[in-house]
């Protein structure tokens, strides 16, 4: 684990099966099961659409979420044949509903 400048965190670039998959925590600390649970979610990814080439996920909580609570946001770019697909500013209260949210806007895309 790599912890830069300003609090983030990178996790080593993993493979999911076939996908190279990069998560970075921005301002929150990494833990397993988040990153399990990110890993989880590209591997069904990978079952709907075979020509996914990358995953990127950052997962943090935005300035000044602090004074109104917990607030997390994912933003997600997949690198597949012909171009890429994102999600920016994805956000929930809850980290694990968070990321769900993101990858479910990810697959309708992948599945249109």
């Amino acid at each position: 684990m790599d912890v830069g400048t300003a609090g983030v965190a990178v996790a080593p670039l993993r493979t999911v099966m076939q996908v190279p998959t990069e998560i970075t925590f921005h301002g929150i600390d990494h833990t397993d099961p988040v990153e399990a649970s990110i890993l989880q979610w590209v591997a069904r990814l990978e079952q709907v659409h075979e020509g996914i080439k990358r995953c990127e996920v950052v997962i943090g909580q935005p300035r000044g979420s602090h004074r109104r609570g917990r607030h997390y946001e994912v933003n997600l770019v997949l690198e597949v044949l012909g171009g890429e697909i994102a999600t920016t500013d994805v956000g929930h209260q809850d980290i694990y509903v968070a990321i769900a949210h993101a990858f479910r806007i990810v697959r309708r895309q992948l599945s249109s």
